[in-house]
């Protein structure tokens, strides 16, 4: 009687491994590392993984935080994350450039009305006479590193408002948190930096706000990407990324954005707003003060990707004879204009 009992349960395991082979919800998920800074704008991403988008595609995500976006790109090209969603970088560009990474989707752009960049001034400083972008000949600007995203951010700037950027010291402190405490000890006059970081530091009374780079100089900030390895060994992992990823952008948007592309609340603000503020620590209140634009479907705007790769050629950073057809997976990404 024992052994007909023995013989049944390894006739139902048997069953069960027969089942999950032909059953993804009974098959252990597939483990991925996606790359990304702690912020607001990365919301997408923590919508997706708290309401189960990335579960539900057998995926099982583990969030690895960087302290700004150019070590993110080097990290996916090292296989030491799987997917990157982060701001733009010469870094990434150049090893886009090589055939080393892909960008596959959109994430968060630079858009009148909404609080991505943020262009501060310390106290001394602004005491001294930085209240303007105008101002900026001649002091100093804290970015995390030469070419990364607030470095081109300020390059915009400085070409809206006929400023020489030589006459600007870029100051690439490495890190988000160094550029903080540079602003906060006035070891930098002025610092662009997301609103995530900077808003704290704002209603402190510890920094100065001049402006938000959006409201100057639109441009797509960030994206998604990973590997032509990836895409080519494990396309249906890449496949339900995607998938789980845009139910993500879709419903930031849809939160925090209108029909007509500007900022309105949407039905679902209140649990988006709770989700980001548990995966920022922030309160509600300051995750309201830093929202991002994000388009629905995350479409990217190439033409401004090609304008990007141009500054970084211009300025050295790249390679000649880069294009954004050379960076962007057009198996993947789908254009936009500008919102």
């Amino acid at each position: 009687m024992a052994e007909g009992l023995v013989r049944k349960l390894i006739v139902a395991v048997a069953l069960l491994g027969v089942l999950s082979a032909f059953m993804p919800g009974l098959s252990r998920a597939e483990h991925i590392k996606i790359g990304s800074v702690k912020s607001t704008n990365v919301g997408p991403v923590y919508i997706a993984i708290d309401k189960g988008y990335f579960a539900a595609e057998g995926l099982d995500v583990e969030l690895v935080q960087f302290q700004a976006a150019s070590p993110i790109a080097v990290a996916a090209a090292s296989g030491d994350v799987d997917f990157g969603t982060t701001s733009t970088s010469g870094a990434l560009f150049s090893l886009a450039g090589q055939g080393t990474l892909r960008i596959i989707g959109g994430l968060y752009s630079e858009a009148p009305g909404f609080h991505n960049f943020a262009l501060a001034t310390s106290n001394r400083a602004w005491e001294a006479g930085l209240k303007g972008y105008k101002d900026l000949a001649g002091h100093s600007v804290a970015v995390t590193t030469v070419g990364s995203p607030v470095h081109y951010s300020l390059a915009l700037i400085a070409e809206k408002f006929g400023i020489d950027l030589g006459r600007i010291r870029v100051l690439p402190l490495q890190s988000i948190p160094n550029m903080v405490s540079a602003i906060k000890g006035n070891q930098a006059d002025a610092t662009i930096i997301n609103s995530t970081s900077i808003n704290p530091v704002l209603e402190q009374g510890s920094a100065h706000l001049i402006g938000w780079i959006g409201d100057e100089t639109p441009w797509q900030t960030a994206v998604a990407f990973t590997t032509p390895k990836m895409i080519a060994t494990r396309k249906a992992t890449v496949d339900a990324f995607l998938r789980a990823f845009k139910k993500g952008t879709r419903f930031y948007h849809d939160a925090y954005t209108g029909p007509d592309e500007r900022p309105k609340d949407g039905p679902n603000k209140v649990e988006a707003t709770q989700i980001i503020a548990k995966y920022t620590d922030l309160t509600p209140a300051l995750v309201n003060q830093s929202i991002a634009y994000v388009d629905s479907d995350a479409r990217i705007d190439v033409k401004d990707i090609a304008h990007q790769i141009e500054w970084f050629e211009s300025q050295r950073m790249l390679k000649d004879g880069i294009t954004s057809y050379a960076v962007l997976d057009k198996n993947y990404v789908e254009a936009m204009s500008p919102p």
